[in-house]
């Protein structure tokens, strides 16, 4: 799932749409989201199970971040405000994709926080 995640974030590194509205938006990155949701249950009580709860929350928290941006950007003043927050949505989706896989290659639990 990290690695649909991924693609997601180098499509919008690589093309005209926003990192973060790649990832929100992406068919990848939905695609993941629904499998964490699915197999969720089968990870109970194991370290992944941390892994799939990291991925479903960085998804959504990047989703209410997109809205955030939506809004503001509705409006002429809080234009430059909205790319601010869809910039930093974006690095911060890169961060915590990119954190989270080194912390599956090494076996480790993720931190229980958004």
């Amino acid at each position: 799932m990290y690695a649909l995640h991924t693609l997601s974030l180098l499509i919008g590194i690589t093309t005209a749409a926003t990192i973060v509205g790649a990832f929100v938006f992406g068919v990848p990155s939905i695609v993941a989201v629904v499998i964490n949701y699915v197999k969720r249950r089968e990870a109970r009580g194991t370290f992944l199970e941390s892994h799939f709860r990291w991925q479903i929350r960085t998804f959504w928290f990047a989703l209410a971040w997109c809205v955030v941006g939506g809004g503001l950007f509705l409006t002429i003043v809080g234009i430059p405000l909205a790319l601010a927050v869809f910039f930093g949505a974006g690095v911060w989706a890169i961060y915590r994709i990119a954190r989270g896989w080194l912390a599956l290659r090494d076996r480790v639990a993720m931190y229980a926080g958004p």
